[in-house]
């Protein structure tokens, strides 16, 4: 059993024991968080697609850890005009284990 969840604005592919980093969410560390966003699941030989979410549907992740990603550098450079610009950026993210998909 999988399905497809909605989170941060980004579709993912989940499966019940399955580990995630998704952009930063709210919460401790071990805390339990219902992803409701749920737009297909797909049990067996049976699939359910959401118009545009599944009704009812959830599933359950537990926050294993915050963190940041690696650092990216954006370099910008003009030639022959005396510019360049350096810039760094490193994205908040939280990772997540799937406890629990539900289809009611």
């Amino acid at each position: 059993m999988f399905a497809v969840i909605k989170a941060q604005g980004k579709q993912y592919k989940v499966a019940k024991g399955d580990t995630l980093t998704i952009d930063r969410m709210v919460g401790e560390a071990g805390s339990k968080i219902a992803l409701g966003e749920v737009l297909m699941i797909v049990d067996g030989a049976s699939t359910t697609v959401g118009k545009p979410l599944v009704k009812g549907a959830k599933v359950e992740a537990e926050i294993v850890e915050h963190g940041r990603d690696d650092k990216i550098i954006i370099f910008k450079k003009r030639r022959r005009q005396n510019y360049q610009r350096t810039r760094g950026h490193r994205q908040h993210q939280t990772t997540v284990k799937i406890t629990a998909i539900s289809a009611s």
